[in-house]
């Protein structure tokens, strides 16, 4: 990190500029500005010595024109040619220094004050001094309310004292405050609060994070970290970690064979072999499962028992159209879903809230799952936003999949 950045050099040339302006003989003096005499003339040979880069020169005359200061807007000037000596000197003290007098004297320009706060918090956090960095960027953010790099300093220098939960609201402000100028979002904005979030365990801000990446940036790799995010926040049953597992191959997530193996065996212990077998197969097909492995022979075996066979989805059909309440209804559609058969499935979800008797979160979601695959967008927007509970962020994650769809 550099110890000040160009900005800071900018303002110290232009605050040099202003003493020129009231120096007898180089501008006329500004009706608002009062040095005296004694004051001109200690900054003037200050500012020769800076120009003529004699530091050792500077360095003595700096001494006088603060002896000579009176006023908060001499003592500012005499500052901000501190500054520029400690900067064309690399002197991190003269720096530190200059830019405290700067912010102390009073008469910082509010212009100028944000710059000076961010400089002054930018050397502390330099020198490791994070709780001093702390507080300038907390004034930075005070001064520049509107500036989300502030908010993004503030939370860094937090993130350095261990104050990880207090970041959070920091990181979400700075993308609200991005947003609302009409400015894309950073990527690293997204993961930088998703990775607090998660470390905090902080489910809802996670989701928060986790919505807007996947929104903006719906990468593979993206929606794989926002979805196994969500599986180790934990509060998912085993039902719900099937159904977030399958978005993750759908969003082309599964990333390895452990990936694969995850959701294979998470299929067959919920009863749909058929989906795990084509899972496996996909695998092997991408070249991440290798099929002489013992595993993989072992999860396939696993896969076949938990299999409906084709010839016995009728049967299932025919009960659940019988059947007083949804129960039965239930069991097909998930047969069907399993099979890959989206619009026979979606009937039977329906039927199944229709007879009722079983959970209507459930139904909702795998309705609108299966409606999303078989390519009716609107009627599964509608099936997902009518899941609540413990599945409304599943479904939530559902339907920004299928926004992305097209």
């Amino acid at each position: 990190m550099k110890l000040v950045s160009g900005a800071a050099l900018g303002l110290a040339l232009a605050l040099a500029g202003a003493i020129a302006a009231t120096s007898p003989g180089l501008a006329q003096e500004q009706a608002e500005i009062v040095l005296n005499e004694q004051e001109r003339t200690a900054l003037q040979a200050l500012k020769t010595a800076l120009e003529t880069k004699d530091y050792a020169a500077a360095t003595s005359a700096l001494a006088t024109a603060q002896q000579a200061a009176r006023s908060g807007y001499s003592r500012y000037l005499a500052s901000s040619l501190q500054l520029r000596l400690g900067l064309e000197t690399k002197n991190y003290g003269l720096q530190k220094t200059a830019i405290d007098a700067m912010i102390g004297s009073g008469a910082a320009p509010a212009a100028s004050l944000p710059q000076l706060l961010k400089s002054q918090g930018a050397l502390a956090m330099s020198a490791g001094e994070y709780e001093d960095a702390e507080a300038s960027f907390a004034r930075w953010t005070q001064a520049a309310p509107n500036d989300p790099e502030a908010f993004l300093a503030l939370a860094q220098a937090k993130t350095a004292r261990d104050k990880v939960p207090e970041t959070i609201p920091l990181i979400a402000n700075a993308i609200k405050l991005q947003q609302a100028a009409n400015r894309p979002v950073p990527e690293a904005w997204y993961l930088r609060g998703l990775k607090h979030a998660f470390d905090a365990r902080m489910v809802a801000e996670s989701l928060d994070f986790s919505r807007g990446l996947i929104a903006a940036y719906p990468t593979p790799e993206n929606w794989r970290d926002v979805l196994l995010v969500r599986r180790d926040l934990g509060q998912l049953d085993p039902a719900a970690t099937v159904d977030l597992l399958r978005l993750l191959r759908n969003t082309k997530g599964l990333a390895g064979e452990r990936d694969y193996y995850a959701l294979a065996e998470a299929l067959t212990a919920a009863g749909f072999g058929a989906e795990a077998k084509a899972v496996l197969d996909e695998g092997v097909a991408a070249k991440m499962v290798d099929a002489s492995e013992a595993r993989t022979k072992e999860l396939l075996a696993a896969a076949k028992k938990a299999t409906t066979a084709s010839s016995a989805l009728a049967g299932l059909e025919t009960k659940a159209t019988s059947a007083a309440t949804g129960a039965a209804a239930m069991t097909a559609a998930d047969a069907y879903f399993g099979h890959g058969d989206y619009a026979k499935a979606s009937a039977l979800y329906r039927a199944a809230l229709q007879k009722g008797s079983v959970d209507p979160n459930v139904a909702n979601t795998r309705l609108g799952m299966a409606l999303g695959l078989a390519g009716q967008k609107v009627e599964a927007e509608t099936a997902l936003r009518a899941v609540t509970g413990t599945r409304a962020d599943l479904a939530a994650l559902w339907l920004l999949w299928l926004a992305q769809r097209g």
